[in-house]
């Protein structure tokens, strides 16, 4: 969602803290450091000084006070957050984006600050443990915040994953339009594009600067994918696709109207704009690209890599533990994919590997033929919640394609959350590009994985939960979120699916992929790995479609330390799990369990850990 969780790059560190699987990195990146505070209004209104230094008084006033100060951070949320305002249905901020001048960025940082003080003057004595939280999990979040700026993270808006040309033109899908004043907004939208460009580029220069530079290889395809989007003109511009759906509540004559307007704004401020920083990139900024691979190789790269690894995993283990930690689960399971592969009548797990590359059954016939499976995943999935689950989401989810102007970058699958009120569906995003060589042996794993009981489930419910202040229900900690999702693809075999071997093959293949991520990443960024050495690891330990082991390559060279979230969060639910279990006996309840992980919303996995802990204790009182 993605993972994911549209704060801009101004806001890329703290917002890598919470990304979901949603490759597309940016929009849960600024969405969350909006959430840490990082976009609050430039001048916010400041507390009263009663809030600043708060005495020990009663508890009911102090929490009144807390309560007060989370809902005017969520209000600069939201005001400086149009985008993410957007995407959760508050449409006040509809016609604007994110302010992403390095003027705006500082000033932010100052904002940032101004909150953490008065977040940390609220005496918490006496107060309940989620109010205790509330305040606790808002300070990390802004302490974090003003750490990755010290750390200039905020000083790379481009790469090919999630760049702010990517954004911009992924966004469409999440804006409604259901009536002219929405088309409006959209229109006043994309006639600002050229200004929001402009701030990228003084952002990037800022970087360059500062020698804050991704590999120069990969900037080459931002260029690339930035001509790709500029060149189609008129109604054939992917910001021409509302054009095509016109409401019926739009009248004949407005839509004609809007028409006329949107188009001419493609074709004389979002396409113009996007030639201008196409050619930045490939005269002025690529040329730049660092060299090297990972992230070591920064200014500072060895402490921005800690960061990484310790905000992404929200654990103190270092690289080398997760490296090591690597090599054992990709060992474990390959035992256990060797298993399904002598069954089949295979000497070794090598030998049926290459026998699948060439089994015409294990490759999609079509774009369709992937799409419809997916849905048929979910779909069977549905009626077996009620077994697993007392907790269960409300908004549906949606399967559709990937765009064509990302299908060579994109992820297999990713999840993009709807609204709250379920106005707008979950949609799980699906790559079909390259069909014919992209295998479906994982397509179900990966459908409980983004869909249900996954990354839909876990975020629609967490959108919902009344107990919670909108920060919390919007929170995305990328090993909460991704360590749920990969969690949820075994618990389709608990309860009887992964029928056909060759699926369970496909669901071991998914599980080895995020193993080799803890291999892959701290072997980039931890020990100086060339791309070479992580394309020769992948072919070793995977299943993977070329395809996919090109652009999941890149992905973990873009994106130090998200990779590892996805192991690191599922097996400590599995070790919360077993402890549970263990310390319950009989009376352990799956159910139970799971509605305690989900209802807290998403989590640090140490403070995750306190609450299963706690609520072990609870149900052992009443054994």
């Amino acid at each position: 969602m993605p993972s994911g969780t549209f704060a801009w790059r101004a806001g890329y560190a703290q917002s890598r803290v919470h990304i979901l699987e949603n490759p597309v990195k940016l929009l849960p990146m600024m969405i969350c450091a909006a959430l840490a505070g990082t976009a609050a209004a430039a001048t916010p209104a400041l507390a009263d000084p009663a809030v600043h230094a708060m005495p020990a008084t009663d508890v009911a006033t102090r929490v009144k006070a807390l309560n007060t100060l989370l809902a005017e951070q969520w209000q600069h949320t939201m005001e400086s957050t149009p985008e993410f305002a957007t995407m959760l249905g508050d449409l006040r901020y509809n016609d604007r984006w994110s302010d992403m001048s390095l003027a705006h960025i500082d000033a932010e940082q100052k904002v940032t600050a101004d909150f953490l003080k008065r977040f940390e003057a609220i005496d918490t004595g006496g107060f309940s443990d989620s109010d205790r939280l509330n305040q606790q999990l808002m300070v990390r979040q802004l302490k974090d915040n003003i750490a990755a700026h010290e750390l200039k993270l905020d000083e790379m808006p481009l790469d090919q994953m999630s760049g702010a040309h990517i954004m911009l033109a992924g966004f469409v899908s999440s804006i409604p339009f259901d009536n002219a004043k929405q088309y409006e907004d959209y229109l006043k939208r994309l006639q600002a594009v050229p200004q929001v460009f402009d701030q990228v580029i003084a952002l990037a220069r800022q970087g360059m600067a500062d020698k804050m530079m991704p590999p120069k290889y990969l900037l080459e395809k931002v260029a690339v994918q930035a001509g790709a989007i500029e060149k189609p003109a008129g109604r054939d511009s992917v910001f021409a696709e509302p054009l095509k759906h016109f409401p019926k509540s739009v009248s004949a004559a407005d839509q004609k109207r809007l028409k006329t307007a949107i188009l001419a704004a493609i074709d004389s401020d979002v396409r113009p704009a996007y030639a201008k920083l196409g050619e930045f990139v490939s005269k002025d900024y690529a040329p730049h690209g660092r060299s090297d691979f990972g992230i070591w190789a920064l200014p500072n790269g060895d402490a921005i890599y800690r960061y990484d690894v310790r905000q992404m995993t929200t654990t103190d283990k270092t690289p080398q533990q997760i490296h090591d930690l690597g090599l054992s689960e990709v060992a474990r399971i390959e035992g256990e994919m060797t298993k399904i592969a002598k069954a089949q009548g295979f000497k070794d797990l090598a030998s049926f590997r290459a026998s699948l590359k060439d089994n015409p059954k294990t490759h999609a016939k079509s774009r369709e033929d992937i799409l419809e499976r997916y849905r048929g995943y979910i779909a069977g999935m549905q009626p077996e919640l009620p077994k697993l689950f007392g907790l269960l989401p409300k908004t549906k989810v949606e399967v559709v394609p990937v765009e064509a102007f990302r299908e060579k970058e994109a992820a297999g699958a990713e999840y993009h959350p709807g609204t709250p009120d379920g106005s707008r569906p979950g949609m799980v995003f699906v790559n079909t590009g390259d069909f014919a060589n992209r295998s479906v042996l994982s397509i179900e794993s990966t459908a409980y994985h983004e869909g249900i009981p996954g990354h839909h489930m876990q975020i629609s419910i967490a959108q919902t939960l009344p107990h919670l202040p909108p920060f919390r229900q919007n929170a995305g900690y990328n090993a909460y979120v991704e360590g749920w999702a990969l969690y949820a693809e075994q618990l389709g075999k608990e309860i009887g699916f992964y029928k056909d071997p060759l699926s369970d093959y496909g669901r071991l293949s998914d599980e080895l992929l995020r193993a080799d991520r803890l291999v892959l990443d701290t072997g980039v960024h931890y020990k100086h790995w060339t791309r070479q050495q992580m394309v020769d690891y992948f072919h070793a330990h995977s299943s993977q479609d070329e395809p996919d082991v090109q652009a999941e390559t890149d992905r973990y060279i873009t994106w130090p330390g998200q990779a590892l979230a996805y192991k690191m969060g599922e097996l400590k639910i599995l070790e919360l799990r077993a402890r549970a279990k263990t310390a319950l006996g009989g009376k352990f309840d799956i159910r139970a369990f799971h509605d305690a992980i989900l209802d807290g919303g998403a989590l640090p996995l140490d403070v995750l850990e306190t609450r299963i802990d706690g609520w072990i204790a609870v149900q052992k009182a009443k054994i």
